[in-house]
């Protein structure tokens, strides 16, 4: 199969009264594993529960209680390390991190800063067709999650609700290889649609199961490239960190206000704080938080209560095994297999379910049609009515069936149209609806031609005029197919047309 090919896009330029800048941009990920059960519990990690419903005795901090590893987030991790093509620690290891917080009744979070069960991978973030950059990822490690502090039930009073404390988060950071905010916002895109084919994440970000620390610095022209060469960070200008940002919008935006702040300050001779802020959507600016907080200010040591995570090569290669088709591949497959472009196959594989459905759709049929349908008519259709696909009236068979209509020349493209239409309100089965309507094509040549005949006859005005502008001989086709209810097989009308009017075939 034939690899597509890409560009570098190029990094975005900030123009400033001393000159120009630009952008280097990490994220740091957290995704929710997709998981029934909690990292170290068995509680449940159902989304909506009643508050402090979900918690087990671990999870509360209760004295005594010792953590316990769910071995299928560790599968899943490893999972998700091999869909971006990373290297699999088989030796990995959880530490304390120490910070006080309501939310955090352990005191600690466990987590993996010496020894991730993930090292260095890569993703391919696609800017348009043919232009995209590879962003290499650094680590990916499992750590629990913390609860959740609740400020608006009462003014005077804070509430904790603990159901999350404990959910299996695995923290994906990536070198800082983004060079713009739509790159950012596109980066966060594809892994979540990677995690999404993986089953590893649902990738909601609106429940906050995925969410993204934005570390944003600049730097001018010519230093990134310094870092590469010398991987001396100092190159590339203080860093700080936009926090828990839940939006691909808010994430191009909040990093567009930030570069042009850092830049702002800069230029009047001022120095950059590192610290943590938080964007507010409302007034499209960031603002500080708390000053960024380094690895000793959390006190980090191995958690005494769990021994060193081993797993076997033999597990990873079984995992490997039945790792699906990811987007990249399945794109790339669409495009030599079914012919059609690069940009119809990546709205196609935006979704696994959208793949998923027009794969059903193609399946012994002509693939360019099946896109087309798909695309133009069944997605069209949904984004109008704002339903998801899962809640699609016609289903891939139903569509298949209109095709299958369209190329035996039981039908023609409008008629298929209308029938689409009735499935899509009414429902049933496209070659019973054909036939109990009456909507099958005429192909019957004489019946096409009698009705040419009628047209002919009664404007005889307009074949003088056809005879010398063939080009007007559509205007006889349109007539037929309005007189025989579209029913009449287009090509057919337009060969007997030319034919009657002693035209020259095309």
């Amino acid at each position: 199969m034939t690899e597509l090919t890409y560009t570098e896009p190029k990094p975005k330029i900030y123009a400033g009264a001393t000159g120009d800048w630009e952008l280097v941009i990490g994220l740091e990920v957290h995704a929710q594993v997709a998981s029934k059960a909690k990292l170290f519990s068995g509680a449940s990690t159902t989304f909506g529960a009643e508050p402090n419903s979900n918690v087990a005795l671990v999870d509360a901090g209760m004295p005594g209680m010792l953590p316990v590893i769910n071995q299928f987030c560790v599968e899943q991790a490893i999972r998700t390390g091999l869909g971006l093509k990373a290297q699999i620690n088989l030796t990995s290891a959880f530490d304390r991190k120490n910070y006080f917080y309501p939310d955090l009744p352990q005191g600690y979070q466990i987590s993996q800063l010496y020894h991730p069960i993930v090292g260095e991978g890569e993703i391919l973030v696609d800017m348009t067709p043919g232009i995209g950059r590879t962003v290499r990822v650094e680590r990916i490690h499992l750590e629990q999650d913390a609860g959740k502090s609740i400020h608006d039930m009462d003014p005077t009073m804070s509430f904790v609700d603990l159901n999350r404390t404990g959910v299996a988060l695995m923290e994906i950071v990536s070198k800082p290889d983004i060079r713009g905010p739509e790159e950012a916002a596109e980066y966060v895109r594809k892994l979540r649609q990677i995690l999404r084919y993986l089953g590893t994440c649902d990738g909601n970000m609106q429940n906050g199961n995925m969410r993204a620390d934005v570390n944003v610095s600049v730097c001018r022209p010519g230093q990134y490239e310094k870092y590469q060469a010398t991987q001396d960070f100092s190159h590339l200008g203080t860093r700080c960190e936009l926090k828990n940002m839940n939006s691909m919008r808010f994430i191009q935006q909040a990093i567009d206000f930030e570069a042009k702040r850092q830049i702002a300050i800069l230029e009047d001779g001022g120095s950059i704080d590192q610290e943590t802020r938080l964007y507010d959507p409302t007034k499209g600016e960031t603002r500080s938080m708390r000053s960024k907080e380094e690895a000793h200010d959390y006190r980090y040591f191995p958690d005494p209560d769990l021994l060193p995570l081993v797993v076997s090569q033999d597990l990873v290669d079984e995992i490997a095994a039945r790792q699906p088709e990811l987007p990249d591949e399945k794109r790339t497959r669409f495009v030599t297999a079914f012919g059609m472009t690069e940009y119809d196959a990546s709205v196609l594989t935006s979704e696994v379910e959208s793949a998923n459905y027009f794969e059903a759709v193609a399946e012994g049929r002509d693939g360019k049609m099946a896109a087309n349908w798909v695309i133009n008519e069944l997605f069209g259709r949904l984004n109008k009515e704002g339903i998801a696909l899962s809640e699609s009236p016609v289903s891939a068979a139903q569509l298949g069936g209109i095709i299958d209509l369209i190329c035996n020349g039981d039908i023609s493209g409008k008629i298929a149209k209308d029938l689409f239409e009735i499935i899509w309100t009414e429902g049933g089965e496209p070659a019973d609806i054909v036939e109990a309507r009456g909507m099958k094509q005429v192909t019957d040549t004489g019946a096409i031609e009698a009705a040419v005949d009628d047209v002919i006859n009664g404007n005889p005005a307009q074949v003088e005029k056809a005879k010398a502008n063939p080009k007007l001989a559509g205007w006889f086709v349109g007539q037929v197919m309005k007189s025989t209810g579209g029913k009449a097989n287009p090509q057919a009308v337009q060969a007997i047309v030319r034919t009657k009017l002693g035209l020259e075939e095309d």
